[in-house]
């Protein structure tokens, strides 16, 4: 199955434990070992880093695009990248739900973006729930912060370092805290 199709049937939804498309989601799993293993595992050059990422993406990463290893994700087909990324090291993507990172996003280590829930109810807790993440224009991610399933983070908008964002993110808006809040706005006349 393409993983476009995939993408749409797990969008923003419960996938019961039983459901068929476990398989599916596993196959792709299994397929991005081998590349995730040569990222992490292989001293590669910034160009073979580039093009072994855009295969486990299945897209074109831009050469403007610098991913430090390690780098980690759970599925990797539902990642999105736009130009003139920074990606330090040791960045978790769990990417089923689809992670949209657009132009200008610097993530700083040991960040989690986490498109992956599971339910409440002990009864239907090996499901998953899933929903996208978008970084919109110039957004910074700081250092081991976690941002969760359904979360957009507006344009120049700030994530303090260890902050765990559960709701949508303003522009230019300065997160910190668990859960994070909002606690001012950029000054763009600030160095």
């Amino acid at each position: 199955m393409e993983s476009s199709s995939l993408r749409q049937q797990v969008q923003n939804r419960l996938i019961e434990a039983d459901d068929p498309l476990f398989e599916q989601i596993h196959a792709v799993q299994r397929e991005g070992e081998r590349l995730l293993h040569r990222l992490n595992q292989q001293l590669l050059s910034p160009t073979a880093f580039r093009d072994t990422l855009a295969e486990l993406i299945g897209q074109p990463v831009d050469e403007s695009v610098v991913v430090l290893p390690p780098f980690y994700t759970d599925f990797g087909q539902h990642i999105s990248l736009g130009k003139d990324i920074f990606i330090n090291r040791g960045v978790m993507l769990t990417d089923l739900g689809s992670i949209q990172i657009d132009d200008h996003v610097l993530i700083g280590p040991f960040a989690k973006l986490l498109t992956v829930n599971h339910p409440v109810s002990p009864a239907k807790r090996r499901g998953l729930l899933v929903a996208p993440i978008h970084l919109k224009q110039n957004a910074w991610i700081g250092a081991g912060a976690t941002i969760l399933p359904g979360v957009t983070i507006g344009e120049q908008a700030i994530v303090a370092a260890n902050a765990t964002v559960t709701k949508d993110v303003p522009d230019k808006a300065i997160v910190a805290g668990t859960p994070a809040r909002i606690i001012r706005y950029v000054d763009e006349m600030e160095g």
